[in-house]
């Protein structure tokens, strides 16, 4: 899937020009998605040095996008394609109702319900638990 993303207000709070916060699982959320196999595009307002600087901001915490303010990678300007993002789905603090919280978006997303995750990541951990203590 396709997903859109903006970034002022929906991946860091809302400090344009500046860059705000990072929100909370913001980053993390979107990396678990890419790793899903979902193309993430970085879908936001922001051009020249202001979408640079946000571009890095991503990138130090690991996070690559599919493309940034195109379609795919290798659209360039001057291919006069719509500014409209052609994805599956958008995420911005500009929706009607607002921003959800990632949590939410992970849901949606995945269909899966934050205690399954929960119960998977304490699986895992018990898992380990076992072996290390059988090492003894």
């Amino acid at each position: 899937m396709k997903i859109a993303v903006d970034f002022d207000g929906t991946i860091v709070e809302d400090k344009y020009p500046q860059i705000g916060e990072e929100k909370m699982f913001a980053i993390e959320t979107l990396k678990q998605l890419q790793q899903r196999g979902h193309q993430i595009i970085l879908w936001t307002y922001r051009t020249g040095k202001e979408l640079e600087e946000a571009i890095e901001f991503c990138r130090k915490r690991g996070l690559e996008f599919y493309a940034v303010n195109n379609n795919y990678p290798e659209e360039k300007p001057e291919d006069k394609m719509p500014r409209k993002i052609n994805a599956d789905i958008f995420i911005d603090d500009r929706n009607l109702g607002g921003f959800i919280e990632w949590g939410k978006a992970w849901q949606i997303i995945t269909n899966e319900s934050l205690e399954a995750i929960e119960q998977q990541f304490k699986d895992k951990k018990n898992f380990w638990k076992k072996i290390f203590r059988n090492q003894r």
